[in-house]
């Protein structure tokens, strides 16, 4: 098959594209390095020919809200109008567990709208809820920061590799579009302040993490089971203290 990774030379994006080619496939990577600009439309129509699959994993590149909001409905809307026009017969789009929770975080309420499009969309999908990457930990700990101290909520997170997000996505790729939602997660439920201490100390980093249930989350308080799943979940393989090992290593 001919399949578009939107957003194919980020994180996700550049490991699913060599899994797709590993099995086969005709995987290309598109984003506006490529020349492929979901936002103006510009090389939609080109590289979308021919195509049978278009995955989506392509992020706002800035987390104002007004921002956010305007890049997932304007690319939402622009991709999909693409994917009709070209005969697309699956849409596949990473998003977060816990996302119709989070509407008080502008990032969350553009993700919403982003869901929205899809399923009003005329073209078979799959939305594929993820819970947070371990690649992300350092960010979110960033996010919290005070002086020395990271003030972060005490809520359950349950965090996944980003080679795990890619061998899931590959999977759902290549599957039967479930007109649904889909999750995964990583092998571990823990609590984010928790989680962020434990990295913390690995790095060497003297910042220590105070539990505060009102802490926000991008802009969101949590509950205990905001950003875990609530049913069944497809489950990665890698534990933290491996993915740190190897992250270390890869350095």
């Amino acid at each position: 098959m001919k399949i578009v990774v939107i957003g194919g030379s980020g994180l996700i994006g550049s490991k699913l594209v060599n899994i797709l080619r590993q099995r086969g496939h005709e995987a290309v990577a598109a984003s506006p390095a490529s020349g492929v600009n979901t936002l103006t439309g510009q090389g939609l129509a080109e590289v979308l020919a021919g195509t049978q699959v278009v995955v989506d994993v392509a992020n706002s590149p800035s987390f104002e809200d007004k921002a956010v909001l305007e890049f997932f409905e304007t690319s939402g809307r622009n991709l999909l109008a693409a994917e009709a026009a070209a005969g697309v017969t699956h849409h596949i789009a990473l998003s977060v567990v816990g996302t119709d929770k989070l509407v008080e975080s502008g990032y969350f309420r553009g993700k919403i709208a982003q869901e929205k499009l899809i399923r009003a969309a005329s073209i078979p999908y799959t939305i594929v809820h993820s819970t947070q990457f371990m690649e992300f930990l350092g960010g979110i700990a960033q996010s919290g920061t005070e002086g020395q101290i990271v003030r972060l909520s005490p809520a359950f997170v349950q965090p996944i590799a980003s080679d795990d997000v890619a061998a899931a996505m590959a999977d759902f790729t290549l599957g039967a579009p479930v007109n649904g939602t889909v999750e995964i997660a990583g092998p571990e439920k823990v609590r984010l302040s928790d989680l962020v201490q434990r990295f913390l100390t690995a790095s060497n980093d003297p910042r220590k993490v105070v539990a505060d249930p009102q802490a926000r989350y991008f802009g969101a308080e949590l509950k205990d089971d905001t950003l875990v799943p609530v049913g069944k979940a497809r489950l990665g393989t890698v534990r933290f203290e491996d993915w740190f090992a190897r992250s270390q290593a890869a350095k």
